[in-house]
């Protein structure tokens, strides 16, 4: 991937996850096919990016657990973690990253592999998107707004005729990513990240892609009823080729 050969992912999984009720975080949750959520985003990238594709995940609650689990890859902390919601273990994250693009995502998002391979060409042209389901509009959801050239106008929770709903899967380039580091440094510290990218188009010009990812499986795991439908994802729609530890 020429355009992207300073790709890196990051994973948000320092919260808490009170409605899931669970006594771990989240992204330790074991689905169906016996990986945990992070196992499975883990697995992901390396079977599309690469297997030295660099991956860091922001900590918090319980971070023993899940850096226990995942000895292979980088961690950055946010010790605020019970106070600060994701717009701060973004920054976190983008501020320990190294020059280039970022991919992120959501510790509790599982996902069709495929959805990676779909947005490869704005990774390649190094371009910042948020990956986005045309086909639901939930009102606790987040959703968005295009402007007249088709880029993410509004992005928010509040947003009134919402075109889709944000899945937590999205990309800041390499030339946008100094600006979304001061606009979430501004951020409120109960703000989610899509307000740094909201106030970085408002303020900034900053241009986002809403990349049309309905055609594939993604859940974001709130609740128990969410775990349910990630769990009747067909297995092989979670999984591309095994994807071992590196130098396994």
């Amino acid at each position: 991937m020429s355009g992207s050969r300073h790709l890196q992912a990051v994973v948000l999984a320092a919260g808490l996850g009170t409605r899931l009720t669970r006594p771990l975080p989240k992204s330790q949750t074991q689905l169906r096919d016996g990986r945990t959520i992070m196992r499975q985003q883990v697995d992901n990238l390396r079977s599309v990016l690469g297997t030295d594709v660099r991956i860091a995940v922001v900590v918090g609650f319980k971070a023993t657990v899940i850096m226990e689990a995942h000895p292979d890859l980088r961690f950055a902390y946010n010790e605020l973690f019970d106070s600060t919601n994701t717009s701060k273990s973004l920054l976190r994250a983008l501020e320990t990253s190294h020059p280039g693009g970022v991919l992120w995502m959501n510790g509790d998002v599982v996902f069709d592999p495929r959805v990676l391979r779909h947005v490869q060409p704005w990774l390649e042209r190094d371009e910042t998107f948020v990956c986005v389901n045309t086909e639901a509009v939930g009102d606790e959801e987040v959703k968005y707004t295009v402007d007249a050239a088709g880029f993410v106008d509004e992005l928010s929770k509040t947003v009134e005729g919402g075109l889709g709903e944000a899945v937590g899967i999205n990309y800041v380039s390499a030339a946008d990513k100094a600006v979304l580091v001061e606009e979430l440094r501004a951020c409120g510290d109960t703000d989610y990240f899509e307000r740094g990218l909201e106030t970085a188009i408002a303020r900034r010009g900053t241009r986002v892609v809403p990349v049309d990812v309905s055609m594939f499986d993604v859940v974001e795991v709130d609740f128990e009823a969410d775990l349910t439908r990630a769990n009747l994802i067909a297995p092989g729609r979670l999984r591309l080729d095994p994807v071992g530890e590196p130098g396994a």
